[in-house]
């Protein structure tokens, strides 16, 4: 049987494992799995683990090893390798190498880097555990879920917004992600998982520690950002909350949450402001805390106010047409700041002035497009056609100076018909569906 045959197989395999769990856990949901651990290193699960992680690239973590040097040993040996130290409990995870990455408002937030052959094993106990917890996490959660998008959670508040949910709550948790509490969080685990090597296995993760500038750090709170685990341990950390909205008969809200991202919306302001210092307590009782820096409670009714959430900006607008107000979404003033300062970047650099035409819109295309694929599901035209002048301003700007001449000449150098003609992404005429 050939590679790509194997690697087929691999794939259906683990998929009928994790379909067999996720039925398991729906059929009864105080059921405690009890053998999972050793499925963790089965051949074709880790096979498949390796696939992901090969895909996702990333670079090495403390032990500077790098995927390619994993393909460069040999893959079926290193995984063979990982596979035995599982098998015979001897695998530790090794620190995460903790780095800074600029945020839009200037500020710097921590990523964790944990290493590949750490990722691979992340990988292949998340695929094992993630179909127990999927057949227990609620509708109203979207972020880091199989066949479920941002997008979805998007429509959701459009719709919501529409028939009467127009004041909105909008929240902030205060560093969730270096917050979560580790006792809690074991115990949510141990409500569904009661192999104590898995359980294990993840407390080492949470445990063992960050090396941040050459200096080894203890983690006694909180989980890495980046990590692959992570995710799924934010969500099922915040599935309590989740569980205790949808219960609490107290107020009438509509949640909706992207991993730590969450809005609800309400009717009334009385209900939302209600509404406020129930997410407070529940919120503290995890062991977390709103910002309320960040959270705000919009009235949208009159298209006065609006919030961004998901990259978005959220606004009811007055329809000319038929005179009512109508939820409409577009790329936010964050999300506007970050796109031209890429092409910003890119086309501002000299190093690229020897470039040919071709050769710049090969770069340049992907950063743009993927861009235009997330924001084109929402009425985003007019935000469109302002990033269009804007490359074309930044491409003029870029020929100029490659030929030599002052300012932007895009009447008489770089033109609009040669801007279009040029290969470059053109945005406008790409949103599904428009205001």
């Amino acid at each position: 049987m050939n590679a790509k045959a194997n690697n087929i197989k691999d794939v259906d395999k683990a998929q009928e494992l994790c379909k067999k769990l996720y039925l398991a856990a729906k059929k009864n949901e105080t059921r405690r799995f009890h053998a999972l651990y050793d499925k963790v290193y089965r051949t074709d699960i880790l096979n498949n683990a390796w696939k992901q992680v090969k895909a996702n690239a990333g670079v090495a973590g403390v032990d500077n090893e790098s995927i390619w040097d994993i393909i460069t040993i040999g893959e079926a040996l290193v995984l063979r390798e990982i596979q035995q130290t599982l098998k015979d409990g001897r695998y530790r995870p090794k620190k995460v190498k903790r780095v800074h990455i600029p945020k839009a408002d200037g500020r710097r937030r921590p990523l964790g880097i944990a290493t590949v052959r750490d990722r691979i094993v992340q990988t292949a106990t998340k695929q094992v555990i993630e179909p127990i917890f999927e057949a227990d996490f609620l509708d109203c959660s979207y972020g880091f879920r199989p066949n479920r998008s941002a997008h979805d959670a998007l429509e959701v508040i459009r719709k919501k917004m529409n028939i009467g949910f127009r004041v909105v709550l909008d929240a902030d948790i205060k560093g969730f992600f270096d917050n979560i509490d580790h006792e809690k969080l074991m115990e949510l685990l141990q409500q569904r998982i009661s192999d104590r090597r898995i359980l294990k296995l993840i407390r080492k993760w949470l445990k063992c520690g960050v090396l941040e500038g050459g200096v080894a750090k203890e983690t006694n709170v909180g989980a890495p950002q980046g990590a692959v685990i992570s995710p799924l341990l934010g969500n099922i950390c915040l599935h309590e909350f989740d569980k205790f909205w949808k219960q609490q008969k107290i107020v009438s809200g509509e949640l909706v949450r992207y991993a730590d991202d969450l809005v609800i919306l309400f009717r009334t302001m009385e209900d939302a402001e209600q509404g406020l210092q129930l997410v407070k307590t529940k919120l503290k009782e995890l062991g977390l805390e709103l910002n309320e820096a960040k959270s705000e409670i919009v009235d949208t009714r009159w298209g006065k106010q609006g919030f961004n959430f998901l990259g978005f900006h959220h606004r009811r607008v007055k329809s000319k047409k038929y005179g009512k107000f109508y939820t409409q979404r577009w790329p936010g003033d964050k999300t506007m700041k970050n796109i031209r300062s890429s092409i910003r970047d890119l086309l501002a650099n000299r190093a690229i002035l020897n470039w040919s035409i071709e050769e710049v819109i090969q770069v340049l295309n992907p950063i743009i497009r993927g861009w235009m694929n997330y924001f084109k599901y929402g009425n985003s035209s007019k935000k469109f056609s302002t990033i269009d002048s804007y490359v074309h301003e930044r491409l003029a700007l870029w020929w100029s100076k490659k030929h030599q001449k002052s300012g932007r000449r895009w009447i008489t150098g770089f033109t609009y018909k040669k801007y279009k003609a040029c290969g470059v992404q053109i945005l406008s005429g790409n949103v599904t569906y428009g205001s």
